[in-house]
């Protein structure tokens, strides 16, 4: 089947709708889709994969690759046995009368209509604000990342600062120690950190500058930040902005799931679904956001809902129940 079908106006009858398109999405697609279900991936084009610059820790790739390049190759694969893949936004989901399937509603008005749902929605970064330089050419210049577990390794012994005020930045600043003797944990206005807090940072030998920071100028090769009270810019290598990410978790809070404290759904999403039927998988769950364990997530979240259809159809032994 062609994408257009989705907007037709006329719901499809399928057995397992995926919401997201990022590396747990297309790889839950490409499996449903070698178990011969009839599934629909739905995207909005936003996966955060896509701008990865280039990563080093996908395993099979240890000459790097790029987020839009491996998007490419995992929709390839997921499209080759049978998967169709479609792109837009979808605002609503309930489920149908009697408990029959779920309704999707797309921001288009078209609806989809499915027996099952993997929620593989992801999260959206809060990104720093530049005064100069634009913000993705940062990114794939290397001087502006968000994930030190994912490229750390590569600023190895690099002049690193990490803005942010709070415990998180705290820790992503000790975290990134490993990795380089010059680390400094910048403020966004002021340090919220207790006594104990900077004494460990002190040990760990993480330099904390105070000051409100005024500018931050991105370089092909440096960040400069300029602090409150300061002539000149201080330079670095890169800088980390450790200022989380929000899960996106509404439309599973439309079937009445409850997230944790930071909206994130339950790590055993993947595994143990979240209501009969349904599956999360990738960055929306709890956990660590990494392609890799996304990857691990989308194939189990697959593999339990098609065992899960099975069930409703009769088709496994009695004794597996």
């Amino acid at each position: 089947m062609k994408s257009e079908l989705l907007f037709s106006g006329e719901p499809l009858a399928l057995d397992v709708l995926i919401v997201g398109a990022g590396p747990a999405g297309l790889t839950a697609g490409m499996y449903l889709a070698r178990y011969r279900r009839r599934v629909r991936i739905v995207h909005d084009g936003s996966s955060r994969a896509l701008w990865v610059p280039r990563s080093r820790n996908v395993p099979g790739f240890p000459d790097g690759i790029f987020g839009s390049d491996l998007i490419a190759r995992m929709s390839e694969h997921a499209v080759r046995y049978g998967g169709e893949i479609a792109e837009g936004r979808v605002v609503e989901i309930a489920r149908r009368e009697n408990d029959e399937g779920f309704r999707a509603r797309l921001d288009s008005g078209a609806t989809v209509d499915a027996r099952g749902l993997i929620l593989a929605t992801g999260v959206d970064t809060n990104l720093a604000k530049l005064d100069g330089g634009d913000h993705r050419t940062a990114v794939r210049d290397g001087v502006l990342r968000y994930c030190p577990i994912c490229d750390g390794y590569e600023h190895s012994r690099e002049r690193i600062a990490v803005l942010g005020s709070d415990l998180h930045g705290a820790a992503e600043a000790m975290f990134l120690r490993q990795y380089s003797n010059d680390v400094t944990l910048i403020p966004k206005w002021q340090v919220a950190l207790t006594d104990a807090q900077r004494a460990e940072l002190e040990a760990s030998k993480v330099d904390v500058l105070e000051g409100r920071v005024l500018r931050l100028d991105a370089t092909g090769e440096a960040m400069l930040v300029t602090l409150e009270g300061e002539t000149l810019p201080r330079r670095f290598d890169i800088l980390y902005p450790a200022f989380g990410s929000a899960p996106r978790s509404e439309l599973a809070a439309m079937l009445g799931r409850l997230t944790d404290p930071n909206g994130c759904l339950p790590f055993n999403a993947y595994s143990d679904g979240l209501f009969p039927g349904v599956y999360a998988a990738g960055d929306v769950v709890a956990g660590l956001d990494q392609i890799s364990v996304a990857i691990g997530q989308g194939a189990m979240a697959a593999t339990r809902l098609h065992n899960w259809l099975r069930e409703q159809e009769g088709h496994v032994m009695a004794d597996q129940k």
